[in-house]
């Protein structure tokens, strides 16, 4: 059954021999086997792809589920008698990564030297299930999604300008003053051009489209031009914290600014957690605990 998926998700046998290390002729023979005892043909092969009857897609799409759950009972039926072990493939923003959640990460590795991580960091969402992520630190507003979410921090952003910005074109006393107003535009962000923001009276939404000559995807990057005085820009607090206290950056329009914003733990649904991904996700909220705030489980974005 294994290598019959393997063959199915590498789309032939070579790719599939590549990718488990064995070699193309067993692959080939264990799939014959497997037909020959269901009796049934799985598989069209041809000399340069393969292509499933309608039994081998009903039976990949079953064999698939079926061999899940079964290792996940078996990573829970081991790290139930001893220690969780294992690998943890992790998404995150590169940003955040690079800054206070790669300091959470470092502690977790150091006590719990029987987990390794593999941490790819990048600015884009990726698809957990498709991509074979276990987790994802993702920093966002929540919204509809068949994932589940564990809040572990509150995430303020702040309307930033450099002092030399605010000296030439004054300070905006209302979000609509911005559409005259030169804009430093970080492409990662859902808001693009598009920024919004809440009338501090009645919670109203009040959006505005900006301009401006500098987009970047990445907020380090943004942080540096808005430095320079090529505009305003929306930015995460923990990205200009430093500049804020400096006096290097102000922060302009605050009682605008939206607060429904939070660092999540994303992760597929609990029921296939394995033992070893909820102690991680148990560290990060006790990790951000400490360091930020209390979060909280719901729907994911």
């Amino acid at each position: 059954m294994r290598a019959f998926i393997a063959v199915v998700e590498n789309e032939g046998f070579s790719a599939a021999a590549r990718k488990t290390g064995r070699s193309k002729a067993l692959l080939s023979k264990y799939v014959r086997e497997l037909e020959d005892e269901l009796g049934v043909l799985l598989v069209n092969r041809t000399t340069r792809q393969i292509a499933l009857t309608a039994a081998g897609e009903v039976y990949h799409a079953r064999a698939s589920a079926l061999l899940a759950e079964l290792d996940h009972l078996n990573e829970d039926a081991r790290e139930a008698t001893g220690e969780a072990r294992g690998k943890i493939r992790i998404s995150a923003a590169r940003t955040f990564g690079d800054a206070e959640l790669g300091r959470c990460l470092v502690d977790f590795a150091a006590a719990h030297p029987a987990i390794s991580l593999d941490i790819h960091l990048d600015d884009n969402f990726v698809d957990l299930l498709n991509e074979g992520f276990d987790v994802a630190v993702r920093m966002t507003r929540l919204g509809d999604s068949a994932m589940i979410a564990r809040k572990l921090a509150e995430l303020s952003f702040r309307l930033c300008a450099s002092p030399t910005l605010i000296e030439r074109v004054g300070t905006p006393k209302h979000p609509s003053e911005l559409a005259g107003l030169p804009a430093v535009i970080d492409t990662n962000s859902r808001m693009l051009s598009n920024w919004g923001f809440r009338d501090p009276a009645d919670g109203s939404p009040i959006a505005i489209s900006v301009s401006g000559q500098f987009l970047a995807n990445s907020p380090v990057a943004v942080r540096e031009a808005v430095r320079a005085g090529l505009g305003f820009s929306v930015i995460p607090e923990f990205v200009v914290r430093d500049d804020l206290a400096s006096g290097r950056l102000v922060s302009v329009l605050e009682p605008f600014m939206p607060q429904e914003a939070g660092i999540y733990a994303v992760f597929p649904h609990r029921r296939h957690l394995p033992t070893r991904v909820r102690l991680f996700v148990d560290f990060l909220a006790a990790w951000f605990r400490r360091n930020h705030c209390d979060g909280n489980e719901t729907k994911a974005a």
